[in-house]
């Protein structure tokens, strides 16, 4: 229970909230101030907003349709058990915010474009700002939503809230995984019709005109990465505070109900006033800059902030060791996935003996990269509980997220950065030009698989809090068994073990039948067309159907599985759901940074190659780096990221239903 006079602090963090979407606002107007360069860049980028805006309206019937079914389920529970029925309004609204955080994302992204490349005319910073500011916007309305949605309850329901929001978080995770899939799935069956037969059989440019797919590739850019991974940490964001929020209940810190939305609060203004930051000619410096910058700002106002409210510092070294772990995982990221540094240049190196080469390369370096995030976050853990407990642990979920206004921003740059590119070449805006939009590109690479390792390694340690909330709520109420020789705790973990596998394999399947439906399209109209002989036009927007099409029919039932499961074995036994939740957590974090690392190193290896290394555009190595991206684009964009939802979505689940099991084990 929040205190009446703890409560009314919420007031601030809704202030600072509201203060995130105004500045967010302003960014998307300076944006949409920036011309939008020629015709043919305007009808380029109005095929790719078109395109996405037609995709998200298919994904919202589907989504609606599972949001009504939850909020009617979750009132008949609450009717017969102890669930607040305030669930199923919590549920609507976190659901609401997490769409509109993926959308706001969607549409700024689409509309900046054409405009980043008509600004890189002016040279890289003037490219970089524009393209920049639109994350932005994507960030601060993220962490924006998050604040004001949370806030709005804890002034609403003081004595309930920590209750309530569970329900808030199980909407907002619901959306994200149903965003993550379905955008994964239609933005690399457009890539993989795009490259296989453009690239490979065809021996065109990446973002050639001539390429039916072309435009469905540069859409997938922003319904998966954009809007996908806006939904995806809008999540994170709040599942981590309402973990600690809650967890607050078993401590004795003054105010530690409160502490966690305030903290979050102080990584907005962090976020904002680091922004001044991200400036110059070189882009990669400008955005760790930025990250950095930031970090800092947030230590020092969180060390005020502990040491004035709470009274003990101790709440603020759990937050501390979320931040650097957050931040080491960052780096790790960025050391495995860079084209600039050895582990994908020895990937390239693997492409000059062929695809085999490439491919077994990338994945041993993918599972080489697990070391360091694995370690940092179990080293991170173990801190946090010792400097406060279980609550400790949740404080470091809220101390990684802390700046996700920031750094979602340069995750959000790297799909506006790779439109503008694909629009420099499509438009034939010349040599210079394309040079000064793929180095942004280039960056943005990397700033999105750093974006991908964040959001795994934030995605694990939020989950773990949850975990831990479970259990304590759980012990409340039922005697549990919990010690690795009960049979029920061991099966939990077996079967918790084998589902992100299960999972993996349902989206990589999916990708693989979309993709080959897109394939027969683009070899098609090549063939009847006549369109390299320039007989004929390519048909982009039968392209746009059938990968938003195979979207959204092979999104369902992975999404599903989420749901369902905790809750067929929640009912059959508590403590073989922990298992399960443990079991999850564990393969599913592993999983999800080998996925994630090595498509992002096999796509940067190609990279390295066409900047003209070991042959170049068009060689044998550059053939077979392709192939290698080709396997990893899935990897990366649509089983990698959906993972770590799929994560934090079971332990919500769970926590939601769990007045069901307890009333069932009764």
């Amino acid at each position: 229970m929040i205190s009446t006079a703890n409560s009314s602090m919420a007031v601030y963090s809704l202030i600072a909230g509201i203060l995130a979407l105004l500045f967010a606002g302003a960014l998307a107007k300076y944006v949409y101030s920036k011309p939008r360069g020629n015709k043919r860049m305007q009808e380029i980028s109005d095929y790719i907003h078109k395109g996405a805006i037609a995709f998200l309206n298919e994904e919202y019937k589907v989504i609606s349709i599972f949001v009504v079914v939850v909020v009617i389920f979750l009132l008949i529970v609450s009717n017969y058990t102890d669930l607040p029925w305030e669930t199923s309004l919590a549920f609507l609204l976190g659901a609401f915010f997490s769409a509109v955080a993926g959308n706001i994302g969607m549409r700024i992204a689409t509309q900046a474009n054409a405009r980043a490349a008509e600004a890189s005319k002016h040279g890289i910073r003037s490219g970089l700002i524009v393209a920049f500011s639109s994350g932005a916007v994507m960030g601060l309305s993220v962490v924006g939503l998050g604040i004001v949605g949370l806030s709005i309850f804890v002034l609403a329901y003081p004595d309930r809230a920590s209750s309530i929001l569970f329900g808030f978080g199980f909407g907002a995770s619901s959306i994200a995984l149903f965003a993550r899939v379905g955008g994964g799935i239609y933005t690399k069956s457009a890539d993989v019709g795009a490259d296989l037969v453009g690239k490979v059989e065809e021996n065109i440019p990446e973002d050639d005109p001539r390429n039916p797919a072309v435009i469905a590739d540069n859409v997938g850019d922003n319904v998966g990465d954009v809007a996908g991974m806006g939904a995806d940490l809008f999540e994170s964001y709040v599942d981590s505070i309402i973990s600690a929020m809650s967890l607050a209940a078993i401590v004795s810190y003054a105010y530690s109900e409160i502490y966690p939305l305030l903290i979050a609060s102080l990584g907005i203004f962090a976020s904002i006033l680091a922004m001044i930051f991200v400036k110059g000619k070189n882009v990669y410096a400008a955005m760790r800059n930025g990250i950095f910058g930031s970090s800092i700002i947030f230590a020092i106002l969180a060390f005020i902030l502990t040491y004035y409210l709470v009274g003990k510092i101790e709440p603020f070294y759990a937050i501390l060791v979320g931040l650097i772990d957050g931040v080491i995982i960052g780096l790790s990221t960025e050391y495995f996935t860079s084209d600039q540094r050895k582990p994908a240049k020895k990937i390239a190196e693997a492409a000059q003996t062929g695809a085999a080469t490439n491919i077994l390369a990338g994945m041993a370096t993918g599972m080489l990269s697990t070391v360091i995030p694995i370690l940092t976050t179990a080293v991170a853990m173990v801190m946090a509980y010792e400097f406060a407990d279980f609550y400790g642990v949740a404080l470091a979920a809220v101390g990684m997220l802390s700046t996700l206004g920031i750094s979602l921003a340069t995750d959000c740059y790297g799909p506006v950065a790779d439109n503008a590119a694909g629009i420099s070449e499509m438009a034939e805006l010349g040599d210079e030009i394309r040079k000064r939009t793929e180095s942004l590109d280039a960056v943005g690479n990397t700033t999105a698989a750093m974006g991908k390792g964040f959001a795994i390694g934030s995605a694990a340690i939020t989950a773990l809090a949850l975990i831990f909330t479970f259990y304590e709520k759980a012990k409340g109420a039922v005697t549990l068994n919990i010690s690795l020789t009960d049979p029920y705790i061991m099966a939990g973990l077996f079967i918790g073990g084998m589902l992100p596998f299960l999972f993996t394999a349902l989206t990589l399947g999916a990708v693989g039948r979309a993709a080959e439906k897109m394939v027969e399209e683009v070899r098609r109209q090549f063939r009847e067309y006549g369109i390299l002989e320039g007989k004929g036009k390519p048909d982009y927007e039968r392209c746009i159907k059938i990968a938003t099409r195979g979207a959204i029919r092979e999104m369902i039932l992975p999404s599903l599985l989420a749901v369902v499961i905790p809750i067929v074995i929640g009912l059959w036994k508590i403590e073989a759901l922990i298992g399960l939740l443990a079991g999850a957590t564990v393969t599913g974090f592993l999983l999800a940074i080998y996925l994630a690392n090595a498509g992002g190193a096999w796509d940067n290896a190609k990279k390295y190659i066409e900047a003209g290394n070991f042959g170049g555009k068009g060689s044998f190595a550059h053939k077979a780096a392709v192939v290698g991206d080709t396997v990893g684009d899935p990897c990366k964009d649509t089983s990698g990221p959906s993972l770590n939802i799929l994560i934090k979505l079971m332990s919500i689940v769970s926590l939601v239903f769990l007045p069901l099991f307890i009333q069932f084990a009764s």
